[in-house]
Order: C-alpha cells, then structure tokens, then sequence
C-alpha cells in the first residue's frame, strides 16, 4: 500500500511513487559501492605499505633527533700572567701554531736571564773543582817530597841522639817535622779523594751541577715560551671571555677554538631501531641548515654504551609502585665524509636528519679493538723547546775555560719569546 507521505512527496515533485523509490534504491546501492571501493582503496594501501616495508623500509632506521657535534678545545694559559694583547676574536678563523693571547714577560724575562747566571756560574765552579783536582795532586806531590826529607832528617839524628851527636832538643824538633809533614800529606789526600768524589766518572757538560742549572735554563726559557699562547689547532674562535689586563692562570679558560673541519652527528635513535644496527653501515644525512637538497654521506662510527638518560646529572629512578614505561634513546655516532663537510660547512648544535642502511649486519655492534694511535694531537707544544739548547751550549762555551769544549754555536740567537710564533706548523 502506498505510503501517503510519499505520494505527496512525488506528487509534489512531479514524479510517480514507482519512480521515487526506484531513484531510493539507487542511491543505495551507489552507497554501498562507494564504500566496498574505499574499503578497497585502503586494503590496497594496506598491502603496498607491507611490501614497502618487508622490501624496503625495515632496511633503514631513520630519526629527526640528531644534532651536530664537535671538539670545543678550551684556551687556558700554562702559567699566571696579565694579558697584554689579543690576536683574535669570535667568528676570527685561527690556524694552529699562531699566538691567540700574548702575557706580559717581564717576569719571565728576568727569571731567564737569572738561570743563565745561574748556568755560567754553574760551569764556573765545576771548571774550578776539576782545576783544584789538578792543583791538589801537584800540593800531594810537594807535601810527599817535603815528608820524605823529614823521615830521612829524623832517621838519621835518632842514629846520632844514640851517639850524642846532636841534642835531645833538636832530636825532638825533627821527629815532630816528620809527623807534621806526614799528617799535612794525609791530609792532601783526603783532600784530593774529596775533589775526585765530585768529578769523578764526568766531565765539566755532564757534571750535576752543570745539568741542574741547565735544568732550571730550560724551565726559564719555557715560561718565557708560554708568555705567547698558541692555538693548538686551526678553527675559528668562539666564546671568548678574556679581556686586555686581566690577570689570568691556568685554572680559567679564556676562549674557545671549534675545529669546523672535525665535526659528527650524534643520532638519538630508539632501543626499537638498534636490532640491526653496526659499525660502518653507510648513512645518509641532512641538514636543516643548507635543506634537503644537501646531502651529507657518512657512516656509523660507533654506538653509545648507554642511552641519554643514564649519563644525564640525576638518572631517572623508576623503582616506585607508579610508572610509565618511555622508550629510551641511545645515541648513535654518524662520521660525516670529510669531503661533504668542507664544501659545505657544519656548526655545532644544527638539527640533521639521518637515515642508516641497515641491509649488510656483518659489522660489530661496539667497537671490538682500542686505538693505537692518538685520534687528535698537536705539535705546537713541542716545538718550544728547540731554541733551549741553542742558548745552553752558548752560555756553556762563555763561561768554559776549555776551547777545546766549545761547540759550534752562532753568535746570535733567535728571541725565544718569538719562537712559537716562528716554529708554527703550516695549516693543512
């Protein structure tokens, strides 16, 4: 039976009641494939997804939560000095070897010029004991040839005072003359035995004594040396807080040198991405800084042995009745190849994006042997020492009374105060 509610709505609308519910029902059964096709849509999805994944994306482990990382070298002096002069500032780029911070010598001047005294009369004193050996063998000499005729006087009147042939008195003076010169030799002796106990199995350079105030020259020589503050490697200047007449020590840096060229990223991946994580895998980076059209290439040089909150200065305690568990984050340690980085420069703390290759599982998940060299170093402080012994022979010779000891020296000297400057290795 016709609904009438229909009929006035068909009628209405001048259409028939068949012709209306033919139209309904139409309608319905477009619904319903519209839904069957979505549905359809989503299993697709659904199935390209899964491949994707078992084919493609269980391959890689990828993180947004990596930084940029790099050795901050922290400029301290050696010594205790009021700055004199500064040879850069933030954003300056500084090669290795040049003077950054320049103290005020004085004091380290007149300590050299002491321990050079020093030195000279040193060598001085030691030149004299070997020459009192000398003497004293001659005295020995003497005192044996003055004893030997006082045994022979004394011999001879104990032979007479038995004849009556000289007096008691003169007897007695003889016999006290010969144990006088006896116990002068003995003494002559013991003197030459005390002289050959502190030259002995030496010479004048190789003496104690001579070293000693060497010793206390190169010291001298050194806090002159680092009255000029070099950078140990070549970077660019960052935070400094050191100001002209200041009176710095050693306990207080006074700026920062970042090596731009050493640089890494540290990824913060999840425990749930480390499964199938190694050393050397390749990795691909980049950075917010120059875009995605950047890329960075690079590899995985190591993983953290803990995760980010086990290092942090209070680590969470989670021994209580009331918890959520969070998923940790380990931090993995991407080098970037060199070449990438100097074409396009990194700073310290930039957002990066990594993506790691987890196809080839062959490689260790820590590091399996230590390092047999140093993974940085510097030479700058070891070129300070090279004009020391040029001073010492020179001072040595001037205060040597032996020309045959003398050493082929120049007559002038480089200033040591410049030769850290001087002896800078080249930047590479």
């Amino acid at each position: 039976m016709p609904n009438p509610q229909n009929t006035s709505d068909a009628a209405s609308q001048g259409t028939s009641p068949e012709q209306a519910s033919t139209v309904k029902k139409t309608g319905k059964t477009r619904r319903k494939w519209y839904l069957l096709g979505l549905a359809l849509v989503f299993v697709v999805l659904g199935v390209v997804y899964a491949i994707y994944y078992f084919t493609v994306a269980q391959f890689y482990a990828e993180t947004d939560d990596s930084y940029v990382h790099g050795n901050q070298i922290m400029l301290t002096p050696q010594i205790n000095g009021t700055v004199t002069a500064i040879a850069a500032d933030d954003t300056d780029r500084v090669l290795a070897g040049q003077t950054i911070i320049t103290l005020d010598d004085t004091d380290a001047r007149t300590g050299l010029n002491h321990a050079q005294a020093q030195l000279g009369q040193a060598v001085r004193s030691v030149h004299q004991l070997f020459a009192q050996a000398s003497e004293q063998q001659a005295i020995i000499d003497q005192r044996a040839a003055a004893a030997a005729q006082s045994k022979r006087d004394y011999q001879r009147d104990a032979r007479l005072v038995k004849a009556h042939g000289v007096a008691q008195r003169a007897f007695e003076q003889s016999r006290a003359q010969y144990r006088q010169d006896n116990a002068g030799l003995e003494a002559a002796r013991d003197r030459l035995l005390e002289l050959q106990a502190q030259t002995a199995g030496t010479s004048l350079r190789e003496h104690p004594r001579v070293k000693q105030a060497e010793a206390e020259l190169r010291q001298a020589y050194l806090n002159l040396q680092r009255t000029r503050i070099p950078a140990p490697v070549s970077g660019y200047v960052a935070q400094r807080t050191v100001q002209l007449g200041q009176r710095v020590d050693p306990s207080k840096p006074m700026l920062s040198i970042v090596p731009t060229s050493e640089v890494w990223v540290n990824a913060n991946f999840k425990e749930t991405q480390l499964a199938a994580m190694r050393i050397g895998q390749p990795a691909t980076v980049t950075s917010d800084f120059y875009g995605s059209d950047i890329v960075y290439q690079g590899h995985v040089a190591g993983l953290s042995a803990g995760t980010g909150a086990a290092f942090e200065l209070l680590p969470p305690q989670n021994a209580t009745g009331n918890w959520i568990k969070i998923v940790r984050r380990v931090p993995v340690r991407i080098a970037l190849d060199a070449q990438d980085v100097n074409q396009h420069p990194l700073r310290i703390g930039l957002s990066m994006q990594v993506s790691v290759n987890l196809h080839d599982t062959s490689g260790p998940a820590l590091a399996q042997t230590s390092l047999k060299q140093p993974r940085y170093a510097t030479v700058v402080y070891t070129r300070r020492m090279h004009g020391a012994d040029q001073l010492i022979a020179h001072v040595v010779d001037a205060n040597d009374g032996d020309p045959a000891t003398h050493t082929s020296a120049p007559a002038t000297f480089i200033d040591p105060a410049a030769t850290a400057r001087d002896s800078a290795p080249a930047d590479k």
